[in-house]
Order: C-alpha cells, then structure tokens, then sequence
C-alpha cells in the first residue's frame, strides 16, 4: 500500500476497510455501535466516536435509523449502515464485494448515484468488484477484467470499453456481434458482405460490434452510417426493458437491439425482413 509491504501486518494496522456482499452487520448490535465498532477498537475517545459516527450517518442519510437493529432495516438500509461502518475509519482503501448484488432494481440505481455523491464528499477510493457494467461505468475510474482469476487488461473505463484487448475481453463485454472476414484496406469481405471498416487492415482478420450500436429501420436509411444491409429477423428475446433481435444478413448472424415500442411500431415479427445500419466507427477491429 503505497509501496509498503502490510502483508503481515496485523488487519487493524493494515487501514483497510471491507464490506462484505452480505454486509455481516452485528446483530446484536444497534446501528450506532455497529458504526462505532471499529473506532472502539482503535481505542477512539466517546467524544469524539460520537461525532464521526453521527457526521457519517448525516452524510449517508441514516440518522434516523441510529438506534435499529440490523434485522429491522430493509436492503438498501443495511447497505448503508456497511458502507458507513467502513467510511468512519476513514480508511486507505476500501473493498467492495459485489455491494449492490442483493439489492432490487431502483434501491440499486440509487445508491450507485448516492456512492458518486459520497465519494466526492468523502474523497475515499475503493477496489470495487462487480459484475455489473452499469456499476463499473457509473464509478469507476479505472478498469480491469478479470478472466478465470487472471487480470486479462486495465486502463480508463471508456478506453477498455471501447478497445478490448482481444475477442474474449470483447466478448465479456457486449460486443455480441463477432464476424470473421478477409480484410483489404478498409474494406472487410465475410461472405460475399463487404463491410467498411474503420481502419486499414490486412488478411484474416475479426470484428467486434455491439447489439446497441445498430439501428434497425423498415426503409433504407439516410445517415452517416456507411454500412447497410438487407436483413432477416431469426429469433425475438425479451429482456425486459429492450428486446434482442436474432437477424440473418447473406448467412452472417447478427444481434441487435431494439426497443418495446420500437418493436410494436415497426410490426417486427419473425420472419420480417428489415434494414440494419451500423457506423463504421463502430467497429473494433481485432
């Protein structure tokens, strides 16, 4: 930890604060001195462990839950009283282990806004692990992708998003669409398709393209777009707030993502044939 050794220092000399997935919050305990744990084991003074615990629980919004027990908090409370019994030690780095994973939809996306907000307040840094794309976006700063227990890349989120280091990377991180072809400047020819590409390459080479990247219209379309074609719609997924569409172009297969509404307006139905249109900066070209 900035360059020191603290393997086999002891884990209070360690300033390292972790939540755990499921919180482990003292049952027993009330709120407040779960919060106050750590700071009586460090042998703070009452006074002023009073204070820190009552600055944090303004902070995080759970003063008025200050004298609960664990048992009588809904999920979201909970997650709030772990994150500010780590926070009060005002640790080096904090861990967290998947925190939203057990919390519903909308408890979620608001502590991910409220974790922004606290941390410019605050001014901590975290290792955060997570599977959500949506949490890794929203919070981090930093990147890495771990495969199999191997750190595969790190960088700034956008650049890792945007530029996966090889097709498993991409893979893991939305780019459904991977098509082989022989490539001739900026030209990618995958059966009998030719596909303009963002840059010049050469031989064999694989492309990478995110479902949300292509547009699904009835009629050609007019935009900068320089790649369209005629398409067969295969399967229809429901996911929920978006539907993926299986679609068929001359014998390649592509996903491709589209709205609820956009699905009842436009009539798609198995079988239909559509236009798909992506951008050729959408492409990443391994």
């Amino acid at each position: 930890m900035d360059d020191r050794d603290i393997t086999f220092l002891s884990p209070e000399k360690r300033n390292l604060a972790y939540i755990p997935q499921d919180y482990a919050l003292f049952p027993h305990m009330k709120v407040y001195d779960n919060i106050a744990y750590g700071l009586k084991l460090r042998k703070t003074p009452k006074s002023e462990i009073k204070k820190k615990v009552r600055e944090i629980a303004e902070i995080l919004g759970i003063s008025h839950l200050l004298h609960r027990k664990p048992k009588t908090l809904s999920g979201g409370e909970a997650q709030r009283v772990a994150i500010a019994r780590a926070l009060v030690l005002e640790p080096e780095l904090l861990l967290l282990d998947e925190p939203f994973a057990n919390l519903d939809v909308q408890t979620r996306a608001k502590l991910i806004q409220e974790m922004k907000r606290w941390r410019k307040e605050l001014n901590f840094t975290a290792l955060h692990v997570t599977h959500s794309f949506e949490e890794a976006v929203s919070l981090g700063d930093r990147m890495g992708i771990m495969l199999n227990g191997r750190l595969i890349q790190a960088g700034e989120v956008r650049e890792v998003f945007e530029k996966p280091k090889d097709e498993k990377v991409a893979r893991f991180l939305g780019f459904e669409n991977i098509i082989e072809g022989t490539a001739e400047g900026r030209i990618l020819k995958s059966n009998g398709i030719l596909i303009e590409l963002p840059v010049e390459a050469k031989g064999k080479v694989r492309i990478g393209i995110r479902p949300e990247e292509i547009i699904i219209s009835n009629e050609p379309i007019k935009t900068s777009a320089r790649n369209e074609f005629k398409a067969k719609v295969m399967a229809i997924e429901d996911l929920g707030p978006l539907i993926r569409l299986t679609l068929d172009i001359g014998g390649i297969e592509l996903k491709a993502f589209i709205t609820r509404s956009s699905l009842v307006e436009m009539g798609i139905k198995e079988g239909k044939g559509v236009y798909a249109s992506f951008k050729a900066t959408a492409i990443h070209v391994f």
